[in-house]
């Protein structure tokens, strides 16, 4: 069998299933994904103390990683790391390790609970075909799903350089848009021997309505982010496209249905651009188009993405008063996010792959200064 056929070992579902076929004991399944961990360049032959049966099936349909990291770029301040990740039929991704320390700073004016850490920023595409304007991602277009071991494997590469404690769908492409493999990656990180806590997993859409609906029954102590952007339907529509399937009445049942079954706050993602939806009147729109939901709104800055760019960053006085509208007239959580790696165009909306450049991407010419942002998970479970 050619390698590229090969599956990822970390593709539970469909290595559990080989295994049962044969009667082999599913219980090996995490001694082989650490031994993996372990050993980096380790073949999946290699793993000690498993059944003839179990070789044999391992040679003929698995493949201990299938993909490859062919650049690592560090921000200035060594907060962020991004990884460019080739897979196995060329197609490129990248994921970013943001790495922090929560004490710093005081909450509420009390010290900050908590430590180093570090969260992993995976993709669940190959670009995206949601065409959010605002997004470099957007601007690749949709090329492919990841399957459940290239998203998994995100994880693999990270976790060699990092200890990952929070994951966050918030990547290259639309996580509802590769549903399945989503919830099977979600999955696999939050038993054997990944063992991340569900709540330390954050999904973020720009708002599949059905895939919601599911998502509470498939996942439901994993967080939601719903990237609503903008407190009326025509603004959705203008600057994120495939709102238009997507009305926001029908978007604002769901969530709320969302919320009735998991009984956990919702983080709503709002990116400022200026004079579009960053406005009083907006402000007073989104505070009332949420005030009967448990949400933490997060105020993102909009992060300049080259020529495409048709957006302006929000002035810092205009994000203070929406803020503070949100604050003190609706009383809903609301923080603003400060970017890390913008320096290696890591941040928000700024991942893009474009291979057509010269320049060898682990030398590319990066400008900006990365900060460090409060961690989402940890948002989910401090007091109000």
């Amino acid at each position: 069998m050619a390698s590229s056929a090969l599956h990822s070992v970390f593709d539970e579902a469909t290595l559990r299933n080989e295994f049962k076929k044969r009667g082999i004991n599913i219980r090996c399944i995490p001694v082989i994904w650490k031994y993996l961990l372990l050993n980096e360049n380790a073949e999946v032959f290699e793993v000690p103390g498993l059944s003839n049966a179990a070789y044999d099936v391992l040679r003929s349909k698995f493949i201990a990683m299938t993909s490859t990291v062919k650049a690592t770029v560090k921000s200035a301040d060594q907060s962020t790391t991004k990884l460019l990740i080739q897979l196995q039929n060329g197609s490129f991704i990248e994921t970013v390790i943001m790495s922090y320390d929560t004490r710093l700073g005081t909450y509420a004016g009390s010290p900050r609970p908590g430590g180093p850490r570090a969260t992993l920023c995976v993709s669940s595409q190959v670009g995206c075909k949601m065409g959010c304007t605002f997004c470099a991602t957007g601007s690749m277009g949709f090329k492919s799903n990841l399957s459940v071991g290239e998203i998994v494997e995100q994880l693999v590469h990270a976790a060699r350089i990092s200890q990952i404690r929070n994951v966050v769908f918030m990547g290259m492409g639309e996580p509802l848009n590769n549903y399945k493999s989503v919830v099977e990656a979600v999955r696999s990180m939050i038993g054997h021997c990944f063992q991340l806590a569900p709540r330390h997993i954050t999904i973020s859409a720009v708002g599949v309505i059905h895939c919601i609906n599911n998502l509470k029954y498939d996942l439901p102590n994993v967080n939601l982010a719903v990237s609503l952007h903008a407190p009326l339907q025509e603004i959705r529509c203008q600057i994120m496209p495939a709102a238009r399937a997507f009305p926001l009445g029908k978007l604002m049942d769901a969530l709320h249905a969302y919320q009735e079954h998991s009984k956990r706050k919702i983080f709503i993602e709002y990116i400022m651009l200026d004079g579009i939806n960053d406005q009083e009147q907006q402000a007073h729109l989104l505070g009332k188009l949420l005030e009967e939901y448990e949400v933490v709104v997060n105020l993102i800055s909009f992060n300049p993405i080259g020529s495409i760019s048709k957006y302006r960053t929000s002035k810092k006085e205009n994000v203070e008063l929406f803020q503070k509208i949100l604050r003190g007239v609706y009383n809903i959580r609301t923080t603003v996010r400060q970017e890390m790696g913008q320096d290696i165009s890591g941040a928000c909306g700024q991942l893009v792959v474009n291979l057509s450049d010269k320049k060898s991407p682990a030398k590319m010419e990066y400008s900006g200064k990365p900060e460090g942002i409060p961690d989402i998970e940890d948002l989910s479970i401090l007091r109000s």
